[in-house]
C-alpha cells in the first residue's frame, strides 16, 4: 500500500477505486458527486435480500440528504458532551473490575477477558441493559460484525440468525423503553423530540441494532488493535503511564495508525473528474483511512507518537457520515488505555494471536499478553 500510495492517490482494485492519500481522502468524503457506498456492500457480497440486507438498507449509514439530517437532528441529543462525560466514571469501573481479574497474574488474553467484555458492558451502559446481558451482546454483535469482513458470503446464515436474535432482544427493550424511560441513551432517543418530530418505534429499532452491532465490534476490535500498538511501541504506553492526561491523544493515534474500519466506502451518483481521472457514476470508492492516517506528505514523522499533534485523521470516518458514536467511542477507548496503562507494565505478545482478515473491519480474536504489574 505504501508503495501504491507513493505513486499515486489512487489504485485500481476489483472492488472499486481504493484512495490513498490524506488529501484526496479529505476533499473526496464530503465531495457533492458521492454518496455512502456501504449501502451497496451487502449487494456486492451477492446478499440482496434476508433480515440483515433489509435492516442495513435502512440504516442511518446509508440514508442520504434530508433523511439523514433528520435521523442525525433527532439522534445527537443522546450523544451530547454532557451525557458522555457522566459515563466516565462508569467506563472506568468497568475496566478496574476487568483489570481486576487478571493483573495479579501477569498475564492475560486481553481480547476474552479484557476487550470483548468491556466493549459490552458499556453498550449495556449506553443502553440501560442489566451487565448480564453483556455475553448475549457480545455474541450476537460479533457475529453481525462478520458482514462487515470479505468472508460474508460464507457467514451469511450466522449472520442473518444474529441478526433476528438481536433484533427481537432489542424490540423488548424498546416497548420497555417507551413505556417507562430511563436516563440511558436509548432513552434519550425515545424521547428526542425536533419541532413536532419524534422517531418511530421502526427507526427506534433500526439506531438501537446499529448501535449493538457498530457499539461492540468496533470497540472490542479497536481496543485489541491499540494493545498490539502498545506492545509494538512500549515507550508509548510508558509515556501514557507517566502523563495519564495522554490518554485522549493515546485513543486518537491508535485510531490514526491502526483503524478498525480500514476504508469508508462512497458511490459516485454522476459522472465527474477528480485528480486527473474521470470516475463513472456508480463507481465505488473505499477511501483507505489507514493509508490516509500515515501519509507522510501530512503527517510528519508517521511513527506511532501518542505526544505527537497531528494533522486530523479519518479513523472514524467524516462528512455527513461520520460515526455517530466517535465521542462514546474515543472516550470509553481513552479511559481503558489510561486506567490499563496505570496498573500493568507495557504489554508483551506471546504466541497464538489470532486475527480477523485485515478487510473492512478487523482486530484481533484472541491476544495472548503478558506483562508486569504495578
Amino acid at each position: 500500500m505504501r508503495e501504491a500510495r507513493a505513486r499515486s492517490w489512487y489504485a485500481r482494485t476489483p472492488y472499486g477505486l481504493a484512495v490513498l492519500r490524506h488529501k484526496e481522502m479529505g476533499q473526496l468524503l464530503t465531495h457533492k458527486s458521492l454518496i455512502q457506498g456501504s449501502h451497496a456492500w451487502p449487494a456486492l457480497n451477492g446478499v440482496t435480500s434476508g433480515v440483515f440486507a433489509d435492516w442495513w438498507n435502512t440504516s442511518i449509514l446509508v440514508t442520504e440528504g434530508d433523511d439523514h439530517w433528520r435521523l442525525r437532528k433527532l439522534v445527537n441529543p443522546a450523544f451530547s458532551p454532557k451525557i458522555v462525560k457522566a459515563l466516565m466514571p462508569e467506563f472506568e469501573r468497568i475496566a478496574n473490575d476487568l483489570a481486576d481479574g487478571f493483573i495479579e497474574r501477569g498475564s492475560c488474553d486481553f481480547m476474552a477477558e479484557f476487550a470483548d467484555p468491556y466493549a459490552a458492558r458499556v453498550l449495556c451502559l449506553l443502553l440501560g441493559l442489566p451487565e448480564r446481558e453483556a455475553p448475549f451482546i457480545l455474541r450476537t454483535s460479533a457475529t453481525m460484525g462478520l458482514a462487515l469482513g470479505v468472508n460474508f458470503p460464507d457467514r451469511v446464515d450466522e449472520i442473518e440468525a444474529a441478526t433476528i436474535e438481536l433484533g427481537d432482544y432489542i424490540t423488548g427493550v424498546l416497548k420497555e423503553r417507551e413505556t417507562s424511560p430511563g436516563d440511558d441513551i436509548l432513552s434519550v432517543m425515545v424521547q428526542a423530540r425536533e419541532g413536532g418530530d419524534r422517531l418511530s418505534h421502526g427507526e427506534l429499532w433500526n439506531l438501537a441494532l446499529m448501535l449493538a452491532f457498530a457499539g461492540v465490534d468496533t470497540t472490542r476490535n479497536q481496543l485489541g488493535l491499540g494493545m498490539s500498538m502498545f506492545a509494538a511501541h512500549p515507550g508509548q504506553w510508558e509515556a501514557l503511564a507517566a502523563d495519564p492526561s495522554l490518554d485522549m491523544a493515546a485513543a486518537t493515534e491508535v485510531m490514526r495508525v491502526r483503524p478498525t474500519i480500514t476504508w469508508v466506502s462512497c458511490e459516485a451518483n454522476e459522472d465527474f473528474d477528480y485528480g486527473g481521472i474521470t470516475i463513472p457514476k456508480g463507481t465505488v470508492l473505499h477511501l483507505y483511512s489507514e493509508s490516509a492516517g500515515t501519509d507522510p506528505e501530512v503527517m510528519e514523522g508517521a511513527a506511532f507518537d501518542i505526544t505527537e499533534k497531528r494533522a486530523r485523521n479519518f479513523g472514524f470516518g467524516g462528512g455527513v457520515h461520520h460515526c455517530l458514536g466517535k465521542l462514546v467511542a474515543r472516550n470509553d477507548m481513552a479511559v481503558a488505555y489510561r486506567v490499563l496503562s496505570a496498573r500493568m507494565g507495557a504489554p508483551v505478545i506471546g504466541d497464538g494471536a489470532t486475527w480477523l482478515a485485515d478487510s473492512g473491519n478487523t482486530g484481533p480474536i484472541s491476544l495472548p499478553i503478558s506483562f508486569t504489574s504495578r
